[in-house]
């Protein structure tokens, strides 16, 4: 069974209890072991962390240990998967760039705060990831944010809605959804989730339900790369001793 951990806390206005439930029940539905911690000491056993298949952080601003930061880090990069939407994962400790270049971007704004309608476009390339979603309406908070060129992004929406000294720069697109990867590890961010009204949307659940398996199998491949890695190395010793 896939072993699974969600660690929340941080501002309480992304309700971040209330969404660790409906994490979760999503993982349980999957199969997965679930461990729920609302502190970030749950970071700090760096060999417990690598015997996981997922980390689901949700924890927006606060400080962290770099230690800590780095114990996340070292297990993503052996394969766990790192998986999370809204502040909690791309809005969390806003002072270390370290943490931002793990997940791929950080918010900066959100025009117009909460209330704004717009579409989420959903973008088909070469992953089908959620080629099961079709675009859809939300109206919550739209995030901008500064993003890592490396991620394949999966979902988008249309900048500017809400007036602002951005919409001098005119129409531009920007990633709701992405995935990246982290050493031999698998990363999915999901900029939706203000609320956990949100999160409960069809197309937001299924969006990280989706991400939840994929960013886990990669723990897996991971595995199964080194020991096929490790096998040609055994091979190449034995047959220099004959």
């Amino acid at each position: 069974m896939s072993k699974a951990l969600i660690v929340w806390g941080g501002w309480d206005g992304h309700e971040p209890e209330q969404v660790a439930a409906i994490f979760e029940r999503i993982l349980k539905e999957e199969q997965f072991e679930v461990e729920v911690s609302d502190t970030l000491d749950a970071y700090a056993d760096a060999e417990k962390l690598l015997g996981l298949d997922l980390i689901v952080p949700l924890w927006t601003m606060g400080q962290i240990e770099q230690e800590l930061v780095n114990n996340v880090s070292a297990a993503v990069q052996s394969g766990v998967g790192l998986a999370g939407l809204h502040g909690g994962m791309c809005d969390a400790f806003r002072n270390n760039v370290d943490w931002q270049f793990m997940t791929g971007g950080q918010w900066v704004a959100h025009p117009g705060n909460d209330g704004v309608e717009y579409t989420v476009n959903m973008k088909r390339g070469s992953s089908p990831l959620l080629d099961h979603i079709e675009d859809f309406q939300v109206k919550s908070e739209q995030y901008y944010l500064h993003v890592d060129p490396a991620v394949e992004v999966l979902a988008t929406t249309r900048f500017p809605i809400v007036n602002g000294p951005h919409a001098a720069n005119g129409p531009v697109d920007m990633p709701v959804v992405w995935t990246k990867r982290w050493g031999a590890g698998r990363v999915f961010y999901n900029s939706l989730g203000h609320h956990a009204d949100i999160v409960e949307m069809k197309q937001v659940t299924e969006m990280m339900r989706s991400g939840f398996k994929w960013t886990a199998a990669g723990k897996a491949l991971a595995q199964s790369r080194t020991e096929a890695v490790a096998e040609v190395y055994t091979g190449m010793a034995d047959n220099q001793n004959h």
